[in-house]
């Protein structure tokens, strides 16, 4: 059976609509950290999380394509201070013996204009998913930097309870700030 030239550019249209638009995929590499800032009884006290892992599909002209999985391992979470790293492994806070790690996914971006996007996505602590977004500037290159933020409700998921939920002592908001060096995987 012979096509119309019409018959055929239909076709090709209808394909490239239903063809699904891809992000380019990343993985995180060396030198990327993630930190948390807080205080007690007014003293700032900043800490970093030593081992965390990212994937992130991403691509600025194929937002509704993109998707962010952070992997964090709780128990290298480290202020400075041994007194309180070792306070936030117990049951008060992070429970690192129940709950090993923490997760933050995100399957949906917008853009706020220029280089910055924000990602809605859920985070999962002890146990708790609750949503959080993360808003951040995208600097590509051969290695993309994400430099991002988020506000945590500590007590939404448990964190800091007992003495330790009242907010005169520790807030209620964990600052939460980001910088992810990527590589495309190949």
């Amino acid at each position: 059976m012979m096509l119309s030239n019409r018959s055929r550019l239909a076709i090709a249209g209808l394909l490239l609509v239903a063809a699904p638009a891809f992000a380019v995929e990343y993985v995180q590499a060396p030198g990327s950290t993630l930190i948390f800032a807080s205080n007690y009884q007014g003293e700032v006290f900043t800490g970093k999380f030593g081992s965390f892992n990212t994937t992130l599909d991403f691509d600025p002209a194929k937002l509704a394509a993109s998707k962010l999985d952070v992997t964090i391992q709780l128990a290298g979470a480290q202020t400075g201070n041994n007194d309180r790293d070792d306070t936030l492994k117990t049951s008060d806070f992070f429970d690192v013996a129940k709950f090993a790690q923490a997760r933050y996914t995100a399957t949906k971006f917008r853009a706020l204009g220029g280089n910055q996007y924000a990602a809605d996505g859920t985070l999962t602590l002890r146990g708790v998913a609750k949503p959080v977004t993360l808003t951040f500037t995208w600097t590509p290159g051969p290695q993309p930097v994400l430099n991002g933020k988020a506000t945590v409700k500590r007590l939404d998921f448990g964190v800091g309870s007992g003495d330790w939920a009242d907010t005169e002592t520790i807030p209620n908001e964990v600052a939460v700030s980001t910088k992810v060096i990527l590589k495309p995987v190949k």
